[in-house]
Parts: C-alpha cells; sequence; structure tokens
C-alpha cells in the first residue's frame, strides 16, 4: 500500500470518528431539548443527522496523477474529489422573490439561512404570514427559514452572504450593512442591473462600497454572481431550471456552485464574471423591446430578430469590455435573454408589453410592485455603448421610446431603414 493512500485512508477513518462523535451528541441534545439551535426541530433533526460535507463527491478531475489536500479538496488518482468545507450559514440581503426562492431552495438542503429586509415591518409581515405576499405569493415559507431585522445581526456567524438587493438600490442599503460585514465572507450577487451614474456592475458596487475597510484591513473582496434563466415563480414550483456561479475565483464559483445546486436547479460555473454581469443587465432592456413587439402584435419573425440582434449588440459590448464571447451563447446571455423575453412572469416584458399596447410609461410601471431594472439599466448601458465606441440600436431604440417620448413606430421604421450590412 502506497504512502498516499495510507494518509488518505488514515483521512477518512478521522472524519468518520468525527462525524459519528457529532451525531451522538447533537441526536442526544434533540432528544432532550426538541432543538439543535434551530427554530424548527425537523430542520434540527435533519441538521443533527446528515454527513458531513467532506462526503459530497464533486466530478473526478481529468488528468489527476497525485493525492492531494487543502482547505477544501482532497483529490485521488481515479477517484472523485471530495468536498472538504463548504458554505454552510447562508445570510440573504434582500427580501423579494429571488430572494425568498432561494432561502426556500437552502432550507430544503438543511442549510440554515436567514433573510434580511430595509423595511423591518414588511420583513416581520412575511414571517408572521409564512408567505412572501407582495414579491412570490402563493409558496409557504419553510419553518426553519429565519428572519432578521437587526443590521448589526444579519450576517453574524455567516459564511456566505447573498446580495438580493436591486442594482439602482444596492448602493444605499451596503452602506447601511457596512461597517457589519464580516472579514473574508464572500458575497454572491444576484442582481441584474448596471449602477446610473457610475456605471459600475453589482460586484464592483459592493467593492466600491467596501473599499476602505477592505484597505484598512488589507483584505480582498470574494466576490461571485448567481446568475441565468431563472423565473422565480417557476422555481418556487420546482420546475427544472438551471444558473450559473460566476466568479473570477474558481474555487469560490465551486462553492456556490455546490451550495445552491439541488435536484431541480442544476448550476454550472464560469470564470467570465465580466460577460456574466453584464449580460443579465442588458437583456433586459432586450426584453422591453419584446414586450413592445409583443404589445403591438408585431409578429414573431420581428420577435425572432429582435432577440437574434439583440444578442449581437450586448456581445459587441462584452467583447470591448473584456468579456469572453462564448458567456454570451451560454446560460447567461442567450439562456437568460430568451426567458426574459418569452416568459408572460417577465416583470421587464410585460412592462413592454403594457407600453406596447398605448399605456403610458407610468402606467405601465405603477402596475407591478417590483423593480423594472431594464429602464435604469438602459440610461447606463448607452453610456457604456458612447464609452466604449459600440453600435446598439435596438438599445438606442428603446432609450428613445423611454426618455425622448419617441413614437414606437417611428422607433421600428428607423430600425428597418437602417444602412445594409452582412450580418
Amino acid at each position: 500500500m502506497s504512502r498516499d493512500f495510507a494518509l488518505y485512508l488514515f483521512d477518512l477513518y478521522v472524519r468518520a470518528l468525527r462525524y459519528i462523535s457529532s451525531l451522538l451528541v447533537k441526536t442526544s441534545l434533540f432528544c432532550l431539548y426538541g432543538y439543535v439551535g434551530r427554530s424548527h426541530p425537523r430542520a434540527a433533526l435533519e441538521a443533527a443527522t446528515r454527513p458531513p460535507r467532506d462526503w459530497i463527491p464533486a466530478p473526478v478531475s481529468a488528468g489527476v496523477t497525485t493525492l492531494h489536500r487543502n482547505d477544501k479538496y482532497i483529490v485521488i488518482p481515479g477517484m472523485a474529489t471530495i468536498i472538504s468545507s463548504m458554505l454552510e450559514n447562508v445570510s440573504i440581503i434582500g427580501d423579494g422573490g429571488m430572494a425568498t426562492v432561494l432561502a426556500i431552495l437552502l432550507c430544503e438542503k438543511s442549510i440554515p439561512a436567514k433573510i434580511w429586509g430595509y423595511d423591518r415591518e414588511q420583513l416581520k409581515q412575511i414571517e408572521l404570514s409564512g408567505e412572501n405576499k407582495r414579491f412570490l405569493p402563493g409558496y409557504k415559507l419553510p419553518g426553519a427559514l429565519a428572519f432578521e431585522g437587526e443590521d448589526e445581526r444579519i450576517m453574524a456567524g455567516a459564511d456566505l452572504i447573498v446580495s438580493a438587493v436591486p442594482c439602482q438600490f444596492m448602493r444605499r442599503i451596503w452602506n447601511r450593512l457596512k461597517d457589519y460585514v464580516p472579514d473574508g465572507v464572500p458575497i454572491v450577487s444576484v442582481a441584474k442591473g448596471i449602477e446610473n451614474d457610475t456605471l459600475l456592475r453589482p460586484t464592483q458596487i459592493l467593492a466600491d462600497v467596501l473599499k476602505e475597510k477592505l484597505k484598512t484591513k488589507n483584505l480582498k473582496l470574494k466576490t461571485a454572481v448567481l446568475s441565468g434563466p431563472t423565473i422565480a415563480d417557476e422555481l418556487a414550483r420546482r420546475l427544472p431550471a438551471t444558473a450559473c456561479a460566476a466568479s473570477s475565483d474558481e474555487e469560490l464559483a465551486k462553492e456556490v456552485q455546490y451550495t445552491f445546486n439541488c435536484p431541480w436547479l442544476r448550476v454550472y460555473t464560469n470564470t467570465d464574471i465580466v460577460g456574466v454581469e453584464l449580460a443579465a443587465a442588458c437583456k433586459n432592456i432586450i426584453a422591453i423591446a419584446a414586450g413592445i413587439i409583443d404589445g403591438m402584435g408585431a409578429g414573431d419573425n420581428a420577435k425572432a430578430a429582435l432577440l437574434c440582434r439583440g444578442l449581437a449588440e450586448i456581445t459587441r459590448l462584452g467583447v470591448a469590455m473584456g468579456a469572453r464571447p462564448q458567456t454570451f451563447a451560454g446560460l447567461t446571455g442567450l439562456g437568460d435573454l430568451v426567458t426574459t423575453c418569452i416568459s408572460p412572469k417577465g416583470r421587464n416584458r410585460s412592462f413592454g408589453e403594457k407600453i406596447g399596447k398605448g399605456q403610458s410609461i407610468g402606467q405601465a410601471q405603477r402596475a407591478t410592485e417590483s423593480v423594472i431594472e431594464g429602464i435604469a439599466t438602459c440610461k447606463s448601458v448607452i453610456a457604456l455603448a458612447g464609452r466604449y465606441n459600440v453600435e446598439m440600436p435596438i438599445t438606442q431604440a428603446v432609450y428613445e421610446v423611454l426618455f425622448e417620448n419617441k413614437a414606437i413606430q417611428t422607433v421600428i421604421a428607423d430600425l428597418m431603414k437602417r444602412q445594409l450590412k452582412a450580418e
């Protein structure tokens, strides 16, 4: 028996002893007191008896030839990688639909999760009713889900923080919370947009808000993005879906992947965080245009052309900003674009449809309590297109409708009369 393999067997033996000891202690406490630091007995028992994360297999890495051990992985030749530490306690900043459905997902995986909302009274209403009636109506929340309205306590003990605040409100919220962000804890953003004026992406906003704190302590912020075609209502119904965990730190992307992957949400990884965030923001602008086409009955041919040419101009901007072109053909590019442009649940498409049917911008906005991200993002993307000298005719057309009160028929005619060229 080789020395490396003997070390591997000894490591498994030690972990087995640790697991058995932990199981005996926790189940004894459960029998005595009915809970193990949780608000729901069933969740406590599940958490007490589930195997440690050391035992969760990951795909076999190709070409592995040596045994290797660090804080996160053990790699054995010809065997699966074993994850030896993953993200366990998750704090979610925001109480919208996506925040709520991710909290449900985590609780179903017996991962402790707690939600914070900027409005304590609204958060209390969600907790008391056991349902997010405003942003995700019709779905009961698990008893294991915790709610925390105190700014200084929401991120205490967190292994992962989820930023589920709409892009244009992120700076205000994180300026309020920045003093309570624990050192070294990664933040995963699910926001989709580009901040007005600064033209920063969501993870860049986080870095900008926290830069003084990080500089003082000589720390580096660890950020990731969870994005893709993920309509919250469909996720809440456990319909099959896919998403992408993106980070320049590949190990963090994998940790986020394993944390949120479940039987009804398959999560992939990507290291092109620029492309993923840009695609997520720009698709909402194209979705507004898709809704306008639906509302005025322009037909399927027009909508197909819109999606293809819309994706082409998003890709042009992305490549100019340093993103990989392949990203825009993937889940967070084409995938999210298609879902947003065809789903009747999509806020941006529905907003555009009301405009296409003759409502004013103000009337269409007032018809929903949700944030229409594509409106503010359209301003930012026009500014980015100017900065990088990228032609984006569809985005320009949407801007003219939203902010210059240009007639829809005139905008469409202008697009169709553009100079002929190769595709």
